[in-house]
């Protein structure tokens, strides 16, 4: 079954949230939006999940830190062991400043491979952009016909009672799939 996709090209960030709103409360699936900028209330408009990027970057430190403190108190206290004016070999305070960067080090990177991995970024990644102004000025609604019942022209009209500029239909991602 082809599903078929519709695009909706506005020139206000507001139409485009009351689009995504309209939709949404129609059962219309959202595939995507473009926007040239951060939009306030998007996410929220599109029923979109809370990203998890936080526990990543949460599990990443973690990750540093205890190594950093694991391999500290392996190299002062276990392996090489020096008396130095009778401080104690696992002075923990002294581990705080290499254990916080390394701390900070691991969460930045891993969040950062992982937000690459999750949007596709990674390098020879094709881009993809329904309108060529939607990186300067234009705000852009991708939605999904999957309602045999739904005529096509209603999607239309929806988008167009709302503010969009332009409407057309793109190709669905079964048939670029089994374009050869």
């Amino acid at each position: 079954m082809s599903r078929r996709l519709h695009l909706g090209i506005f020139t206000d960030a507001h139409a485009l949230v009351a689009a995504a709103r309209a939709c949404r409360s129609r059962g219309i699936p959202i595939r995507d939006a473009y926007t040239p900028h951060p939009v306030h209330g998007l996410d929220e408009a599109m029923a979109l999940r809370p990203s998890r990027l936080p526990i990543a970057c949460f599990v990443g430190g973690l990750a540093g830190l205890v190594a950093a403190l694991a391999f500290q108190y392996w190299a002062s206290a276990q392996d090489w062991p020096i008396d130095v004016g009778g401080k104690p070999f696992h002075s923990w305070p002294a581990f705080v400043p290499v254990a916080f960067e390394l701390m900070v080090l691991c969460a930045g990177l891993l969040t950062a491979l992982l937000l690459l991995v999750r949007s596709r970024l990674l390098p020879g990644a094709a881009s993809v952009a329904p309108c060529e102004r939607v990186s300067d000025d234009r705000y852009a609604l991708v939605v999904e016909e999957r309602d045999a019942r739904l005529p096509a022209d209603a999607i239309a009209a929806l988008l167009a009672e709302h503010g969009a500029i332009e409407r057309r239909e793109l190709p669905s991602a079964t048939e670029t799939e089994d374009a050869p």
